[in-house]
């Protein structure tokens, strides 16, 4: 599907459609859309709780299910269906080359460097990190790799694995946000794994004038370096989108084992009892509270109370039946779950969109553009490569 027709059809599929993803479950279950669409609701309640768990780790099965009961939806399945790009095949490396790299990690690069056509320019690596991605290159390509990284740890790391590997890489440090940097993009193809937010739109903003051959960019954490609203990248975009809604985009994660699952649902029912209880003693509708420090899912359900509401200000009378505001919090949590199904069937479509603005943007500035996955869901949910070249 052509890059500005998908762009638009989503604009204005998710327009016409905000009801149903802007709201947040977790803040209370008075959404309008369950008011307004009835049927969708009580399709929704009906679910049994293992379906629940099936949809929410089965993106595609979810927004087939969401469009089956919302007729305005019926397009969404298409307008979200990526294939992944052309591979070619690459120079193998030897057994020790993937000293230092997780094993989802090296997946992610291998894939991602398939997809890398025969750059006729030098290669630059955006955020590099150790400059793995970059080492897999120089492999593949058989040429020199430059890597910019801004801690200096990592620069270091990357200049040692490099002499390990004898592969022919410079690691620059320098802050990828500021103006200085992108001097090294002039002349070279330019390469980003899962640079967030600002790191990567700051390529695109620039890309009229910074000279690059052409850019492969695997976008990820769209929310990262927006205060309060995101500013579009191209003429054709129109969203408008906050904070609330880029992080909708990325909350798709790989299936976790059942133990993470079952402890990030009892990190939730004990916020969402908390937040019962504290309505409860103040009289007063959802109010937000800062993130939880992850050592407190450890505790027990009335010691995570009695130190949040320490922390939040909340007077907490002496007699409390604890059992009965944690069942409260696991009640409001499968809830949550099953109303979230129908916001999350929009994750990649605001993804797709996002991915959008930015391809338009740089086909504006002057380059062809191609956008695909790099790989399958599994080995990482943010797998969305835009492919730009002069």
């Amino acid at each position: 599907m052509d890059t500005r027709h998908r762009f638009l059809q989503l604009q204005t599929m998710l327009s016409e459609h905000q009801d149903l993803w802007r709201p947040q479950p977790f803040h209370g279950r008075a959404l309008a859309w369950r008011t307004q669409r009835p049927e969708l609701a009580q399709a929704v309640d009906r679910l049994a709780d293992d379906e629940v768990a099936w949809l929410e780790t089965s993106p595609e099965a979810l927004v087939a299910w969401v469009a089956s009961h919302v007729s305005s939806l019926a397009v969404l399945p298409e307008l979200v269906a990526v294939p992944e790009l052309p591979r070619q095949a690459m120079a193998p490396v030897g057994p020790h080359f993937s000293w230092h790299i997780p094993g989802r990690k090296q997946a992610q690069i291998e894939a991602f460097a398939g997809h890398v056509i025969d750059p006729r320019a030098p290669l630059f690596e955006w955020c590099a990190g150790k400059g793995h991605l970059g080492r897999r290159l120089a492999v593949a390509h058989g040429q020199p790799v430059t890597s910019l990284e801004i801690d200096p740890l990592l620069v270091d790391e990357c200049e040692v694995l490099a002499r390990r590997a004898r592969i022919a890489q410079e690691a620059v440090c320098a802050d990828a946000l500021l103006a200085s940097s992108r001097a090294h993009v002039s002349g070279a193809h330019v390469v980003a794994l899962h640079a967030c937010g600002e790191l990567h739109r700051t390529l695109v903003r620039h890309a009229r004038d910074d000279g690059a051959h052409g850019y492969s960019i695997a976008p990820c954490c769209y929310h990262r370096w927006v205060d309060t609203a995101y500013v579009p990248l191209s003429d054709a975009a129109s969203l408008a989108l906050d904070g609330v809604g880029l992080r909708l985009a990325v909350t798709e994660t790989v299936t976790a084992p059942g133990r993470e699952r079952r402890a990030l649902q009892r990190s939730q029912a004990f916020k969402l009892g908390f937040v019962a209880l504290r309505a409860s003693v103040s009289g007063h509708a959802y109010q937000s509270f800062r993130p939880v420090p992850p050592q407190w899912s450890s505790l027990v359900f009335e010691d995570f109370c009695r130190r949040l509401a320490e922390r939040e200000g909340v007077i907490l009378p002496e007699r409390l039946d604890w059992a009965h505001w944690a069942q409260v919090g696991y009640q409001r949590q499968a809830e949550v779950a099953r109303d979230s199904l129908v916001r999350h069937a929009f994750r990649r479509a605001i993804e797709l969109w996002l991915v959008g603005d930015m391809a338009l943007a740089l086909e504006a500035a002057g380059f062809a553009v191609t956008v695909g996955a790099f790989c399958e869901r599994p080995v990482t949910p943010r797998n969305l490569l835009i492919q730009a070249q002069r």
